[in-house]
């Protein structure tokens, strides 16, 4: 059964940095994709950057400049690095693979636990 497992996630004052991570797990051929999303308080959780197999990004114009995605195949480990945050970042931070393909066959939509990231004026 494949997992996806975020960590990285904390208190931070505004100005500063975290590095998500999100990690992979079980037995796994391949990932297409990652996307991270956000959800703060009372809204709807949005989209915030993805990363392709090819390494290409895009990422929401409110964290363009910001925020950067990455990702270590060999680690099956995906990185979301947050610079300048400001208290609107704050949210728990998703990741999420569009495709997962295993040994049981393709799973679609594979969601990470979230990891809460506070950002304080």
């Amino acid at each position: 059964q494949v997992q996806l497992v975020e960590s990285g996630g904390g208190l931070v004052q505004s100005g500063g940095s975290l590095r998500l991570s999100c990690t992979a797990s079980g037995i796994i051929y391949g990932i297409n994709a990652m996307h991270w999303y956000r959800q703060a308080p009372g809204k709807e959780r949005e989209l915030v950057a993805d990363i392709t197999r090819g390494g290409s990004t895009e990422y929401a114009d409110s964290v363009k400049g910001r925020f950067t995605i990455s990702k270590d195949s060999a680690k099956n480990t995906w990185y979301l690095q947050m610079n300048s945050l400001q208290p609107e970042d704050t949210a728990v931070y998703y990741c999420k693979a569009p495709m997962v393909a295993t040994n049981r066959g393709v799973v679609h939509n594979v969601w990470g636990q979230g990891t809460e990231v506070t950002v304080s004026s």
